[in-house]
């Protein structure tokens, strides 16, 4: 087994935040499985950052009226936050927008063009005459051909699912300008996958059928079976990493072509701020590659990269590819565009402190082979019941209890206590487990050594037998002792900030994780531990309450035909309704009101009476323009003084996009004054 480990996590796209489906499917298996090895002392690098080019940010920049920059420079910084304030231990986390990665990104594709790897392929794309550029296929939309939908992408219909390409779209047009796109005849370069399906049958479908995951190895076979095709290692855009070969103008790399690269040049930042040789880690057959993604990613991972790097002829090919399946949130698919997303950032700042807590509840629900569900809910039980009902209140106790019998001292323990195996043992599970990328059974491991120290304690009732057998309750404690350095040990790569809370309380410094494998004693009699303190706390049904209100909120807002539209007011009954009395009626005077800017003064004929009526529409209209005009009024509103002026009734009004007044008026103006609406 190699000492030198190359650990990368899947570049998020720099167009929004990371959410806990990211969390739990890639970023926080990643941290555990990095944490894990460095405490094996082998030789790590876990590598990450932001994926800054494709089209996904050049629309949200085109939604938000901003450059593509823009975006990116946002959500690169919020992005990096959250994970370093969720304790994920990049050793670097950098963007394709730096300069070393697109030296590193072009030199890559200069060597395979020189290499004769390429294929020029001429072929008609569609081209807006006006906007004068080529159009991805997220800029074209059009009618489905299978649905209906009218507002379908070149690449996808997201009402039906239907996969699409640009040529199936009924009346295509341009998100750039709305114009009809022309064909147009344009080269760009491509990679003849079919040409690497032999290496990657051996390699993956013969080298590593015993190995990988199913999900991964499943997916690959399927993708070989139907065989590969030569796939454009490049696009007409303007954003992204040019093309470094003349009479490529407004030709940029394939995203995909580009940001797995990122992991070298991320790499070769690394290295060059650490003295280390980059190359160690990517060319070197002594070194591990592991890539940890979603599912979604499979086939750039397992087919596209490494056929790339194969063409090359420098890299090292993955030793795993531990893909996980999707997480879903309250049993409804996790959404970036409906918001349907509990976002790393948001969590920080509501659950301050408690970063372990969700790193723990999402490793406990984590999709390693198939789909599955987070629920507020079961958040809460897995703090209340399993971190605060098993695992801290068995340190509490060992703590408390020494403190209290023994002013804080280790007492004087048998070092060949039988329990003492059980610390020997879980750390050995646990290592097998997560060399297996098993992550969950891990976790599971963990507990049941939490759940163990529980039962010896109620076993051996130090708190009785202190008084009858003292060296009895001192042996338990000792045990105890022992059991709970050892868990501030082992629960390093999954909780790390519970694990420094940990060590602290008793005094210790964090070892090899060979040492918890082999040693009986972590921590000697006599040895002085710090005071105690609670780990976890209890989560009250009121705040789990919030989130799901906050969920449902959301639920509510993607009903809305029009996002600007304030939610539903409380529900009334008809008997509420009938007592509204709603009447035509016409403005006959209107005066502005003394040292009030926003308010005018009307005279009103309602056809039932003439009547005083002060509105704040000063800001939206001239007394003038309104003099004679049609409008609707509450009759029957309470009269009310304002600015010492009795008003006795309030008109309909409706803001604009601008965020001017506009009356609620009849479509007939010859409506008679006093006409009841409803």
């Amino acid at each position: 087994m190699s000492n030198r480990k190359m650990i990368t996590a899947a570049l998020p796209y720099a167009n929004g935040p990371v959410h806990i489906g990211h969390l739990a499917g890639v970023y926080i298996p990643a941290d555990v499985y990095a944490r894990f090895q460095r405490r094996l002392g082998k030789d790590v690098a876990f590598i990450c950052g932001s994926d800054e080019h494709g089209i996904p940010i050049t629309i949200r920049a085109k939604k938000e009226g901003v450059t593509p920059q823009d975006i990116v420079d946002k959500y690169h910084e919020i992005i990096k936050k959250s994970f370093s304030d969720l304790g994920i231990s990049f050793d670097e986390y950098s963007r394709t927008t730096s300069k070393k990665h697109y030296e590193t990104s072009q030199d890559f594709f200069k060597v395979l063009y020189e290499k004769g790897k390429f294929t020029e392929e001429v072929s008609e794309q569609y081209f807006d005459e006006l906007a004068g550029e080529f159009l991805a296929d997220r800029y074209i939309v059009g009618t489905c051909p299978n649905c209906g939908n009218e507002n379908a992408y070149g690449d996808q219909c997201e009402k039906c699912g239907s996969t699409l390409s640009p040529s199936e779209l009924i009346n295509p047009k341009s998100m750039l300008s709305g114009n009809v796109p022309i064909l147009k005849d344009t080269k760009n370069w491509y990679l003849p996958l079919n040409e690497y399906e032999d290496f990657l049958n051996e390699w993956i479908i013969e080298g590593h059928k015993d190995d990988w995951k199913p999900n991964v190895y499943g997916q690959v076979k399927s993708w070989l079976n139907d065989g590969l095709k030569p796939r454009a290692m490049t696009r007409d855009l303007n954003w992204g990493v040019p093309v470094p070969l003349p009479n490529a103008e407004g030709k940029v790399l394939y995203v995909w072509f580009d940001a797995p690269i990122g992991y070298i040049s991320f790499t070769k930042e690394w290295a060059e701020r650490n003295g280390k040789d980059w190359k160690d880690y990517w060319q070197n057959e002594n070194s591990d590659l592991v890539h940890f993604i979603g599912k979604d990613n499979i086939v750039f991972h397992c087919i596209i990269f490494p056929a790339m790097m194969k063409a090359h002829g420098d890299y090292i090919m993955p030793k795993n590819v531990p893909a996980f399946e999707f997480l879903n949130l309250e049993n409804d698919k996790i959404s970036t565009s409906r918001n349907w997303a509990v976002w790393a950032h948001e969590y920080v700042e509501e659950f301050p402190g408690q970063q372990d807590v969700l790193r723990y509840a999402l490793l406990s629900s984590a999709p390693e082979t198939k789909d599955n569900n987070f629920t507020w809910k079961d958040f809460q039980t897995k703090n209340n019941s399993e971190l605060v009902g098993i695992f801290g209140n068995f340190i509490n106790r060992v703590a408390v209890l020494i403190h209290k019998y023994y002013d804080g001292v280790i007492p004087q323990g048998g070092i060949n206590s039988p329990e003492l195996k059980e610390i020997n043992k879980a750390a050995k599970e646990i290592s097998g487990f997560l060399e297996n990328y098993e992550f969950r059974n891990a976790l599971t491991a963990l507990m049941n050594l939490a759940r163990f120290g529980n039962q010896y304690l109620q076993t051996e009732e130090p708190w009785k037998t202190i008084k009858d057998s003292p060296e009895k309750a001192a042996q338990s404690l000792f045990v105890g002792a022992q059991l709970a350095v050892a868990l501030a040990q082992l629960c390093e790569p999954f909780m790390p900030f519970s694990s420094e809370k940990l060590l602290t309380m008793f005094n210790a410094k964090q070892v090899n994780w060979s040492d918890v494998e082999d040693k009986s004693v972590l921590v000697e009699t006599g040895h002085k531990i710090n005071e105690a303190s609670l780990l976890f706390s209890k989560i009250e049904d009121s705040v789990i309450e919030a989130q799901i209100e906050k969920l449902e909120q959301t639920k509510q807002n993607n009903k809305k035909t029009n996002p600007n539209a304030n939610p539903m007011k409380e529900e009334i009954s008809f008997d509420d309704f009938a007592k509204i009395d709603l009447r035509t009626a016409t403005i006959l005077e209107a005066e502005k009101v003394e040292k009030a800017d926003k308010l005018l003064k009307f005279k009103v004929d309602t056809g039932v009476d003439i009547r005083i009526v002060v509105s704040g529409v000063a800001e939206s209209f001239t007394p003038e323009e309104l003099i004679g005009k049609q409008v609707m009024i509450l009759l029957n509103l309470a009269p009310r003084k304002i600015r010492g002026i009795e008003s006795q009734g309030m008109f309909l009004l409706t803001t604009k996009p601008d965020g001017k007044l506009s009356f609620v008026t009849p479509d007939d103006s010859n409506v008679e004054n006093g006409i009841e609406i409803g």
